[in-house]
C-alpha cells in the first residue's frame, strides 16, 4: 500500500518537531483502517472528530496482540510477524510487519543516532533465550547489526561463555568499540561464572532486560551494580524495546532512556487506564509511529516515570497485567 511506503520514508527523515502532526495523521488512518483498533474505539464510544491532540488519542491495551491480528489496512497474502517469548502454554504476542527491511533500517538508524556508525563497533550478542526460539525481533536486529558492522569478530553467543571471554580479551586493545548486547540473565550468568573478564576502556555492555524465568527478578539498580562490578565499568547501557514496538529507546546509564523522534511516552493513572496521572509515575502508554502497519498507540503493562529532562525510567510491571483493559470488547 502506497500509504505505508510514503509514511515509512518520512519517518526515516523526521525530527522531534514533526511528532504531533504525524501522530494525529496516523491516528486518523488507523482508526478507520485497523479493524481491531476501530472496534476498540467504537466500544469506548469515542468520536474521532473530538481527538485533536495526542493526549486525547485512545491507547490499545497491548494484550490484543496476543489474541488478534492487529493490522491496519487489508492483510497481505503472506504476513510476516515477530513473536514474543513465553513460558510453556502461554499465549505469545504476534506483531505483523509491513516490511522487515524497514524495521532493520529503522532500528539501525535509531542506534546510530545515539552511538554513531555501527562500523565503529564489534557486535557481540549474548541472547540465549532469544536464539533458542524463532521469530525474535531482537535477534533479527542483532543479526543485522552484526552484518552491518563489517567485523569478522562480531557474532552470536549462546552458552559458550569461555569463548566469549576469550574474544573480549582479544578485542580489548583494538581501535573499534565493543558492543556486548545481552539478555539480563545471560550477562549475570557470565559475570558470576568465575571467568577472568578483561577490564576494557572500549567496552559497552548493553542489557536488553528480562530474566525469562531463569533467575529471580531483581531491581535494576541491583542488576547494574553486579554488572558494573563484574565488567569493571562505571555505567551499564540498556535497550528498551518489545515485540509490539518497531522502535527502540536507549539508556547510557542509570536506567534512563532517551526517546527517539518516532516515540512518545505518556504516563497514565494506575487506577484508571483512561486518565493521565497527576503523579510522577504510573502506567506507560507509548506512541510508536514506526508501528504504522499495526497500531501505533499502545497501553503497555510497564510502570514508569518521565524525568524533568523528558527521559523514560521503567520501574517495573503491573501485577495481574494480563487482565487489564483487554476484556472491554467482550462485555
Amino acid at each position: 500500500m502506497n500509504y505505508f511506503k510514503s509514511f515509512s520514508e518520512r519517518l526515516l527523515q523526521m525530527d522531534f518537531g514533526d511528532f504531533q502532526d504525524r501522530a494525529l495523521e496516523l491516528f486518523e488512518f488507523q482508526a478507520r483502517n485497523n479493524p481491531i483498533y476501530k472496534a476498540y474505539i467504537d466500544a469506548r464510544k469515542i468520536n474521532l472528530a473530538s481527538v485533536t491532540t495526542i493526549e486525547e488519542i485512545p491507547f490499545l491495551p497491548i494484550g490484543f496482540f496476543k489474541e488478534h491480528q492487529v493490522i491496519s489496512g487489508r492483510p497481505k497474502d503472506s504476513e510476516e510477524f515477530y513473536s514474543s517469548s513465553g513460558t510453556t502454554g502461554m499465549i505469545t504476542s504476534r506483531h505483523y510487519i509491513w516490511s522487515e527491511e524497514f524495521y532493520l533500517e529503522h532500528s539501525l538508524h535509531l542506534f546510530e543516532r545515539e552511538y554513531g556508525s555501527i562500523k565503529d563497533f564489534h557486535v557481540l550478542a549474548l541472547l540465549p533465550s532469544y536464539l533458542e526460539r524463532k521469530g525474535s525481533s531482537l535477534v533479527r536486529m542483532a543479526d543485522y547489526f552484526i552484518q552491518e558492522s563489517g567485523s569478522a569478530h562480531s557474532g552470536f553467543y549462546l552458552y559458550n561463555h569461555q569463548e566469549l571471554v576469550e574474544k573480549l580479551h582479544f578485542l580489548k586493545s583494538g581501535e573499534r568499540k565493543v558492543l556486548l548486547l545481552g539478555v539480563t540473565f545471560g550477562l549475570l550468568d557470565l559475570v558470576e561464572g568465575g571467568h577472568e573478564l578483561p577490564k576494557m576502556d572500549n567496552l559497552i555492555v548493553m542489557e536488553t532486560g528480562g530474566m525469562k524465568g531463569r533467575r529471580k527478578e531483581m531491581i535494576r539498580e541491583e542488576i547494574h551494580q553486579l554488572l558494573k562490578t563484574g565488567f569493571g565499568l562505571d555505567l551499564i547501557h540498556s535497550e528498551y524495546g518489545m515485540t509490539e514496538l518497531m522502535s527502540q529507546a536507549y539508556s547510557k546509564g542509570d536506567g534512563k532512556y532517551n526517546l527517539p523522534p518516532t516515540m512518545r511516552v505518556l504516563i497514565r493513572d494506575v487506577n484508571d487506564p483512561f486518565s493521565w496521572s497527576n503523579r510522577s509515575q504510573g502506567g506507560v502508554n507509548i506512541i510508536d509511529l514506526a508501528n504504522f502497519y499495526s497500531c501505533a498507540f499502545l497501553e503497555t503493562q510497564d510502570l514508569g516515570r518521565i524525568d524533568p529532562d523528558g527521559m523514560l525510567e521503567v520501574l517495573g510491571r503491573f501485577d495481574n497485567s494480563e487482565l487489564r483493559g483487554c476484556n472491554l470488547m467482550l462485555n
